[in-house]
Formats: C-alpha cells, sequence, structure tokens
C-alpha cells in the first residue's frame, strides 16, 4: 500500500489509489487473507495524516469508514478497534474544525482553508454536506448531548468570526478612549467604519439564512438563530463601547448613516423570523439618551440665539418689512427639523421631545421680538412718563396737545408678528403634525398640543399690540376738540345741513387721512389693513355708544347719520387709494360696529 501510494503520488488533494495499483492491494489484501475492514483503517490512518476540511476528502473518508461502521457480521479485532479508534479522534478533530470555521472553508485552495480573513460568501462551503454525513456516521445525532455538542461548534464559529470583524473597529475604541474631541474626517472614518460592520455582521447571518435554506443541516439545527444571538450581542456591545469613546455630537450625516445601519439591522432580523435576542442591538436604546441629548443642545443653542445681547439690532428690513432675524431663526428651526426627519420616520415617539423644544424656542423668538422692540411698545402701555412717550409723539399745535405716530420700528415688529403667524410658523406646524399620525399613543403630551399653545399666543399678541395701536389712534382724535367726533355730532342738531357736518368733520379728516397715510407707509399691506379696519370699528364704536346712551333724543340722528357716512368713506376710500387692485371685496365691508350702528338706524327710521 505504501508503494502504491508512493508511486501514485498520494498527497493531501491525491488521495485515491487507482488503476492497477488499486486492484494490486485488493489482491495482496485477499492473498494473505487481510480482512477487508482492516485493510480500510489502514487506508484511513493513512489518508487522516494528510486529510484537509475538503468535500473530497471527507466523501473518501466517509465511503471507507461506512463499512467498518456498519458490519455487525465481522468482529473488529483488537488492532483495528485501536486503529478505529485513532482514526475516529483524528476525524472528530477534522470536523470540529470544519463546523467552526464553516465559512472560512475553501476549496480551491490545497489546504481547504482559507488562510485571510474574508467576508461570508453567502452560499454553502461544498464540505459541510460530507461533514455533517460523516459526522451522524459517528455520533446519534438524535440524542440531546450530541445535538447540543454539534449546535456549540456552529456557535464557536460565530463567535470566532464576531471577534474577527469587531477587531477592526477596535483602534477607534482604543485611540480615543471617550475624548469628545475628534476631527471631523477621523469622526466620519469611524462612523463609517462602524457601519461596514454593521454590514458584515448582517451579511454573516444572512448567509446563515441560506444555508438554512439549503436544508443540508440536521432538522434540530436552526442556524440563524444558532448566530444571531451572537452576532447580535457582540455588535451591540460593540457599538456601545464605540458610542461612549466617539460620542456623536449630533445628527450629522455619517451619525445619521449609523443609526439608520442600526435600525434596519434589527429590522432585519426581526423581519427574517429572527427571535429577539437578550442584550442584543436595540436601536433606539442605543441612541435614545444621544439623540434627547442632540435635541436639547440644540435648543439650548437655538434659545442662546434669541438672548438680547445675541439678536442684532440694526435698521435692515426684509422685503417683507420684516426683521432679518425671524427668517435667520425660522430657517434654523426648519433646518433642524430636516436633520431629525430620518429619525423621527423611524421612531416617531421623538416628536414630542422634538415639538417641546421647537415651541419653546418659537416663544423665546416672540419675547426675543418685543425686547428688542420694547422702546416702541411701551408707548402702548397705560401709565407711562411722558419722556417715554415724547419719541413717538408729535406737536399738534404750539401748545401742549400731542398726537402719537406709528413708529417704523413698531410696523417691523407687527410685520414681522404676522409673518410669523401666517406664514413662518405654519410650515413648522405642518412638518410636525404631519410626524403626528404615526406617533404612537400613550404618555401624557398631546402631539401638536404645544404648537396649538404658541399659535394661541400669537394671535393673542398680535391681537393685543393691534388693540393697543388702535388705542392710541382713537386717543389721538380726542387731543383736539376740532377733532373730537362726539363734539362734532352734538354740535349738530336735526336741522342741520349735510355740508355743515361735513365742513366741522374736515380736521378729523385730516386727521385720520394723515394716520392712514403713516400706517401704510409702516405696515405690510395685510397688516395695513387689519389695523385699519380695527381703527374703522374703533370709531364706529363711538358713534354706536353715542347712540345707546341718546335714544330718547332723535335731534341728533340726523348728524349721526352723515358723521358715520362720513367716516365709511373716508376709510374705504383711503384703501382703495393706497391699495387699489390689492384690496379684496370683504376689506371695504363696513366692520362690526358700523353694521350695527346701521341696523339700529334701520330699526328707528
Amino acid at each position: 500500500m505504501e508503494v502504491a501510494m508512493k508511486v501514485q503520488h498520494f498527497q493531501e488533494r491525491n488521495l485515491l489509489l487507482h488503476g492497477p495499483w488499486k486492484w494490486l492491494v485488493n489482491e495482496f489484501a485477499s492473498y494473505y487473507g487481510v480482512s477487508d475492514a482492516y485493510t480500510k483503517l489502514r487506508y484511513l490512518s493513512y489518508i487522516m495524516d494528510v486529510a484537509t476540511p475538503t468535500a473530497d476528502c471527507l466523501t473518501l473518508i466517509h465511503d471507507l469508514l461506512s463499512p467498518v461502521k456498519s458490519n455487525t457480521k465481522h468482529k473488529l479485532s483488537h488492532q483495528e478497534n485501536r486503529i478505529l479508534g485513532e482514526v475516529e479522534d483524528q476525524v472528530q478533530q477534522i470536523l470540529n474544525v470544519i463546523f467552526e470555521n464553516y465559512k472560512s472553508l475553501d476549496e480551491s485552495l490545497p489546504s481547504g482553508m482559507m488562510s485571510v480573513f474574508k467576508a461570508a460568501t453567502g452560499s454553502p462551503a461544498p464540505a459541510l454536506v460530507p461533514a455533517i454525513k460523516l459526522y451522524s456516521l459517528l455520533h446519534d445525532i438524535l440524542t440531546p448531548e450530541i445535538q447540543l455538542k454539534i449546535c456549540g461548534y456552529f456557535q464557536a464559529a460565530a463567535k470566532k468570526r464576531s471577534r474577527r470583524h469587531q477587531a477592526e473597529t477596535d483602534e477607534f475604541i482604543l485611540s480615543n478612549n471617550g475624548s469628545a474631541l475628534m476631527d471631523p474626517m477621523t469622526l466620519s472614518m469611524s462612523y463609517q467604519k462602524m457601519k461596514f460592520l454593521i454590514s458584515s455582521i448582517k451579511n454573516e447571518i444572512f448567509t446563515d439564512i441560506e444555508i438554512q435554506k439549503q436544508n443540508i443541516l440536521p432538522s434540530f439545527i436552526d442556524l440563524p438563530n444558532l448566530s444571531a444571538p451572537i452576532y447580535s450581542a457582540d455588535l451591540c456591545s460593540k457599538l456601545r463601547a464605540f458610542l461612549v469613546s466617539c460620542p456623536p455630537p449630533g445628527p450629522s450625516r455619517p451619525v445619521i448613516e449609523l443609526v439608520i445601519a442600526t435600525a434596519d439591522f434589527q429590522r432585519d432580523l426581526s423581519s427574517s423570523n429572527i427571535k429577539p435576542v437578550k442584550g442584543g442591538v436595540e436601536a433606539k436604546e442605543l441612541f435614545h439618551s444621544y439623540i434627547t441629548c442632540w435635541i436639547e443642545e440644540k435648543r439650548h443653542s437655538l434659545l442662546d440665539s434669541c438672548k438680547l445681547d445675541k439678536v442684532k439690532c440694526s435698521d435692515i428690513k426684509t422685503s417683507q418689512s420684516t426683521t432679518p432675524f425671524i427668517d435667520d431663526m425660522y430657517d434654523q428651526l426648519t433646518e433642524t427639523l430636516n436633520e431629525y426627519e430620518i429619525i423621527i420616520s423611524r421612531w416617531p415617539e421623538f416628536t414630542i421631545i422634538l415639538e417641546n423644544a421647537v415651541a419653546d424656542v418659537e416663544k423665546a423668538i416672540i419675547k426675543a421680538l418685543e425686547r428688542q422692540y420694547a422702546d416702541v411698545l411701551a408707548p402702548l402701555k397705560d401709565g407711562l412718563a411722558p419722556k417715554i412717550i415724547g419719541k413717538y409723539v408729535q406737536k399738534f399745535t404750539k401748545g401742549t396737545a400731542v398726537i402719537y405716530v406709528v413708529p417704523d420700528e413698531l410696523g417691523v415688529l407687527l410685520n414681522s408678528m404676522k409673518r410669523i403667524l401666517f406664514v413662518l410658523h405654519p410650515k413648522i406646524e405642518t412638518k410636525l403634525k404631519s410626524w403626528c399620525p404615526c406617533t404612537p399613543p400613550g404618555g401624557n403630551a398631546i402631539p401638536g398640543e404645544r404648537l396649538s399653545e404658541i399659535t394661541v399666543m400669537l394671535r393673542a399678541d398680535f391681537r393685543n399690540h393691534i388693540q393697543a395701536i388702535v388705542e392710541k389712534l382713537a386717543e389721538n382724535t380726542k387731543v383736539q376738540t376740532a377733532t373730537k367726533l362726539k363734539k362734532i355730532i352734538q354740535d349738530s342738531k336735526e336741522t342741520v345741513v349735510e355740508s355743515d357736518v361735513r365742513s366741522r368733520m374736515q380736521p378729523l379728516k385730516d386727521l385720520l387721512i394723515n394716520t392712514i397715510e403713516n400706517l401704510h407707509s409702516v405696515f405690510e399691506p395685510h397688516v395695513f389693513i387689519t389695523v385699519l379696519r380695527n381703527f374703522w370699528d374703533r370709531m364706529g364704536q363711538d358713534v354706536l355708544h353715542f347712540m345707546e346712551n341718546r335714544r330718547e333724543n332723535m335731534s341728533w340722528y340726523k348728524g349721526l347719520r352723515i358723521a358715520i357716512s362720513v367716516l365709511d368713506e373716508i376709510f374705504a376710500a383711503q384703501m382703495q387709494k393706497l391699495l387699489g387692485n390689492a384690496l379684496q371685496e370683504k376689506d371695504l365691508e363696513p366692520p362690526p360696529s358700523v353694521i350695527e350702528v346701521q341696523s339700529m338706524f334701520a330699526r328707528i327710521f
């Protein structure tokens, strides 16, 4: 046999005896009465000396060993039993190597094993099938102990490959050692490396799924659910250590990509019927504290931008006659929402945290505006010292009488508030509300509630400022006797002619026209219309109160009708003159107080 093997160049990948030499060995054994079992065992002993974890080698071992193991008629001699025991030990060793390296087998290499660690190929190695067959020949795979043992080999393989994959990311954890100072390029590289690690681990698990689908393993082996807990738990530990060592500074692109990769890994395992793993990858749990920290840091940063010393005070106005501050702040809010959109799509429950931060910033923006324009808001409040009011009033005569003039700065403030209320805030609200249907139920907070509060606050502040301005303008009409509407009506009797009333109202008309032109110069069209219609309504209220207090005295009614008519003409004519086609029909309709006055006249006459 040794001569035959030498002549036929017996080696790792050339194990079969063939031709005349095979015939000669068999004849020699038959002539000298050597048993078939001894012949095969002796041949096997030579094979095991050069055996490789390859399909052809394992198949040959099985073919030679199977008759020996299954032959019940011939009782093995002491020598044969000794050789069989040695062969089985060697076979077991090579099977151990195969099962613990089942993704590193390569039939094309002389050794049958990769010398360099490579990614899983996605398909089972050819040697795996004869290896399972051979293991079944050596052991009763129906016993729990044997089943547990072979499962242990595959688990050992997973641990080995998991360690090899993770070794490539150790440099970032060991070198950074928890330092938050990392240049952007290094940070990007480290997070890309972790993302690649997740991809590699996912490939390992999906390769096991493909192997399982081939039905080459015993039914009791669920390879994906054997390896996935190991891969997932190791990956989770590595990710946790990495995030501690290289904390994500914010939702930058490399960080978000790692978040997505982690979440997708967890989702893909679940969709592939991999059982939940204790200690395995839970993407939300891994990143929750970092995400909430990012949102809080962004909140503090934006709130800091709203401080009085940070808000740029300048005469610069935008094309909408607003302060650039509001567009800058809302651009940052929009950018923030865009940064978190991918995270919200994965975990909608962060919507509430983000909404609270946005609401706090919006509130701070309004407060910052009011602080920035505190000087022009001060005269609108009651009980102010004359020296504060003086800057925003005009001498009406050489005497002490003064009137309030709406300054340009107040126009910028109200124009800005109107833009926030009707343009900028609704965009933010629409974006956040689009995420609300995905937000899981539970908790005390209601999605959208904080933003609704901001809307209510904005409307109230905007309305209050306009009302305060209107009251100031109404007070202007009472500064001089000649412009007091009540005095003009009182001086008009039943017999008065319309031209007389119009003549008496000329000073008031001049004052109102000047006031309206001033309002038009400081407010953008929509705010101008709002203020003017409120002013119109306020003047109508004076007429209405006069009528209600003198129901029994009919002598003033003619003058009242003429006066209210002149007021309507002034406001409607000035709006048409200053805004032209920009007006809508509803803008020229009489305000509520004027409609009520007209209704009272209709009932009386």
